[in-house]
């Protein structure tokens, strides 16, 4: 069974690495979809794969730390395209979720990228 659950941010950026004159190396912002989805077997008391209120607090000091931020000061971030924003995520999250199995990363309402380890 696959379950997820989303979280948004507002952040800001620029992609010192894009090519000169591109509209990406100028500052700018978004608001950011993370989808984080875990499998797993559903347990036959609680009924659930795993609850979401536990997936909202292994995700909130992530939360902290991308929220309202400028992600280009934040360490590991440095170029932070919507690829390496869902690399990040998957760094921190999967050693306290080994049951992680994506991390989806939406930077727009129609681009956004899936990373499912490495």
């Amino acid at each position: 069974m696959l379950i997820y659950k989303e979280f948004r941010f507002e952040a800001a950026h620029l992609l010192p690495n894009a090519p000169e004159g591109h509209k990406c190396r100028r500052l700018h912002g978004h608001s950011f979809v993370v989808g984080i989805h875990v499998a797993g077997s559903v347990d036959d008391q609680a009924g659930w794969v795993m609850d979401f209120g536990d997936m909202t607090d292994l995700f909130a000091p992530l939360y902290e730390r991308l929220d309202h931020r400028y992600l280009n000061e934040i360490e590991g971030l440095e170029n932070p395209t919507s690829e390496n924003i869902s690399i990040w995520i998957w760094r921190k999250l999967k050693p306290q979720l080994a049951a992680l199995v994506k991390v989806e990363v939406k930077e727009t309402c129609t681009s956004g990228c899936v990373y499912e380890g490495d």
